[in-house]
């Protein structure tokens, strides 16, 4: 009985990995690049929020994530438990506390063509497409960013005015977020006020990404709805409000029901507008 049992266990960690190794991106890894980020969300405090992105170059396009969501999806992988139930079924799961989380959960798609974004709102992958930024202004200035030469380029882009500095000897036209369409890649681009920063700290020699795949799930991209920028903020915001009621609901219900739960959403609501104020998000217009 106990090699059937072991033998059923087996077979469904080993199905459980197929099916994630299956719905991983199978295109060609040409050029890896991380990047740190330094953003002022908050207009009532100095402080910088601070994380490490991921830009992974294929053969006709790039594709940029948090490393920490990147690394949640690695750790999903293989943190899956299984609870046998009383009436003989099987609830599958993740170990609590495991899953790094992170505010920056997006995926951006770069190519040619577009810039693609995409984001879940609850359980629903949405997604908007912008065309590539053509309104860069180069400028003749250069200087040396962690030993690279670096022309600079400047841009108006979502009521920022922004100032990046690239490299032609990096023959990508890609580079943090949603920046591209330059002659080479982008190292470094600050907007004018000093309250965004992208800048690349690492890149991994071609010589050690022979063989190698880009490491972005596919369901990051796929089988998303698509939209546009401002009804998929709204999307995440009516998620994020509908989350929270529902874990105020389970804490409320049994001491002073609904009118407690009523409270609690009209002070979320009170927070909510009062926070808006000092919101400082990376881009200021749709």
């Amino acid at each position: 009985m106990n090699y059937y049992k072991k033998s059923f266990q087996l077979f469904i960690l080993f199905y459980t990995a197929l099916l994630y190794a299956q719905s991983y991106n199978q295109d060609s890894l040409r050029a890896e690049f991380t990047y740190q980020f330094k953003g002022k969300f908050n207009t009532r405090t100095d402080n910088r929020h601070e994380e490490l992105f991921l830009l992974q170059v294929a053969d006709d396009r790039a594709f940029f994530a948090s490393t920490i969501s990147l690394k949640g999806d690695s750790v999903m992988a293989v943190s899956g438990t299984s609870i046998k139930n009383p009436d003989g079924s099987i609830t599958f799961g993740w170990k609590d506390g495991v899953i790094p989380k992170t505010g920056l959960s997006f995926t951006i798609i770069q190519s040619n063509e577009n810039t693609q974004y995409f984001r879940l709102a609850g359980m629903s992958l949405l997604t908007y497409k912008e065309p590539v930024k053509k309104n860069w202004k180069l400028v003749d200035e250069t200087m040396v960013i962690n030993t690279i030469i670096c022309k600079k380029a400047e841009i108006t882009s979502k009521g920022r005015n922004w100032i990046a500095w690239y490299s032609p000897e990096i023959p990508f036209p890609y580079g943090p977020y949603k920046f591209s369409g330059l002659p080479g890649l982008i190292i470094k681009i600050t907007d004018d006020k000093g309250d965004f920063d992208f800048e690349l700290v690492k890149s991994v020699p071609q010589s050690q990404l022979k063989g190698k795949l880009v490491n972005i799930k596919k369901s990051r991209y796929t089988e998303a709805v698509e939209t546009t920028q401002a009804k998929l903020k709204q999307a995440v915001r009516n998620a994020d409000a509908n989350a929270t009621a529902l874990l105020a609901s389970y804490g409320t219900t049994i001491i002073k029901g609904q009118e407690m739960l009523r409270q609690k959403e009209k002070e979320r609501e009170k927070a909510t507008e009062e926070n808006k104020k000092y919101e400082n998000p990376i881009e200021l217009e749709d």
